[in-house]
């Protein structure tokens, strides 16, 4: 799974700030690995930085019925601690992609549930 996350606005150093506290969250997930998405070199002197690169994690959901499931609850945990100034968040999994903006607390967990049940295996619980 990919997570893109971003903040209108945002300096590049905050989003890092925010993207490492969601991994580290992640990590106690029953999870394969949660990483950095790798960019590309930048040339000699260039002082541009991807804010959507540094956002960016990818997430081995391994063979566990229930990791999907583990990953939203942490998502949906920490992105309700952050009220101040609410991130946005892309979570894509094979070619399904659930893009959450500006909602609130009922249309994030709507959302969500809908996400893990569409990717559900026959018969698991979300």
């Amino acid at each position: 799974m990919l997570i893109l996350l971003s903040e209108e606005g945002a300096e590049a150093e905050r989003v890092a700030e925010r993207t490492a506290y969601l991994r580290e969250e992640l990590l106690a997930a029953d999870v394969e690995e949660v990483s950095a998405v790798p960019g590309g070199d930048l040339p000699p002197g260039a002082r541009a930085v991807d804010v959507a690169q540094i956002g960016s994690l990818l997430v081995g959901l391994g063979s566990s019925a229930t990791a999907l499931g583990q990953v939203v609850t942490v998502i949906r945990s920490w992105l309700g601690r952050c009220q101040d100034a609410r991130p946005s968040l892309r979570l894509t999994l094979g070619d399904d992609t659930l893009e959450i903006s500006q909602a609130t607390d009922e249309q994030v967990t709507e959302a969500f549930d809908l996400f893990v049940r569409r990717h559900s295996t026959a018969g698991a619980p979300p």
